[in-house]
């Protein structure tokens, strides 16, 4: 435990380090006037023009060496300041946690329904392999998983906003406006947790373990719960760390189209005004979130497996 924890912390310090690297660096090479984009975004495109733009380059030394801006923001790290954002002023710190909370409620929602639809399902076709539901299951959960992110939010939307009017199709306040995106979300995690489970299913079933449970009189449930639920979990949660990468990707595309204000509409919007202590910010924070998560997934894996404790 002591030497997961000690990993993750160090994990921690490089993530924070070489994502400010390559963001700092992407944004020195992006082309176009980032001296006009910041005045844009303060004013608006109608009222900029070459004085203001040449107004913020001096006020900002955006003409300055790269690396001492850098060495800069590296100094102000360690003492937990990521700056102003350059276009509206605001630390980026309190930006970066009030957007952080709104994609968290998104994510953790996701992460449920996906829980909830994705290992009771592969589960239920695991137990019957090569039924009707297996193979129902292994045709969706494949037709889902090549869909990308934008495509199967706009087709929710077009299902339950435009044609069903059930649901707004965009937009943040009510319960209505997050079941949208979370059920982009949460589908696209089911659809790999579905296959994890199934399979996961199908080898515990077939073990000489789980014969000898039912050889001694448990009923089906009996060696299921006992034998089987916690052999199944192990895979299932060790491959939730590897979905967190497309969770934490599909934030940013959900985000944008849902208009949900979270950490991945704050980057894109970042990124469009060139905003670099706010794009440093976001992608510090969407890096140690990544961390955070798999370390609590290590953690559960720790509780679930007893071989790791032994270990």
């Amino acid at each position: 435990m002591t030497r997961l924890l000690t990993f993750r912390l160090m994990q921690a310090v490089m993530v924070a380090v070489l994502v400010g690297a390559l963001t700092f660096l992407l944004m020195s090479l992006l082309p176009g006037d980032a001296a006009y984009r910041i005045a844009a975004g303060r004013y608006g495109y109608d009222m900029v023009n070459s004085a203001a733009a040449d107004a913020v380059r001096a006020e900002l030394n955006l003409d300055g060496p790269v690396l001492s801006r850098f060495a800069a923001w590296i100094g102000d790290l360690l003492t937990l300041d990521l700056g102003h954002s350059l276009v509206s002023g605001e630390p980026v710190l309190a930006v970066v946690a009030h957007e952080l909370g709104g994609s968290i409620r998104l994510a953790v929602g996701a992460v449920l329904l996906s829980f909830i639809i994705g290992p009771a399902l592969g589960i239920m076709a695991g137990l019957r392999p090569g039924g009707l539901l297996d193979r129902g299951l292994l045709l969706v959960s494949t037709a889902i998983r090549a869909i990308p992110h934008f495509v199967l939010g706009v087709l929710l939307v077009l299902v339950f906003a435009v044609t069903w009017r059930l649901l707004p199709s965009a937009g943040y306040g009510t319960f209505a406006h997050s079941i949208l995106p979370t059920l982009t979300l949460a589908l696209g995690l089911s659809a790999v947790s579905s296959r994890v489970a199934r399979d996961a299913t199908v080898g515990v079933a077939s073990s000489a373990f789980y014969a000898f449970g039912r050889l001694k009189g448990l009923s089906g449930f009996s060696v299921f719960v006992r034998h089987g639920l916690r052999n199944i979990g192990v895979p299932v949660v060790t491959y939730l760390g590897v979905q967190l990468v497309y969770l934490i990707e599909g934030v940013v595309v959900v985000e944008t189209l849902f208009a949900w204000p979270g950490i991945g509409h704050g980057l894109v919007h970042a990124v469009f005004h060139r905003d670099v202590p706010m794009v440093q910010g976001t992608a510090l924070a969407m890096g140690l979130l990544f961390v955070l998560l798999n370390t609590f997934v290590d953690l559960a894996n720790h509780l679930i497996d007893p071989r790791r404790r032994d270990a």
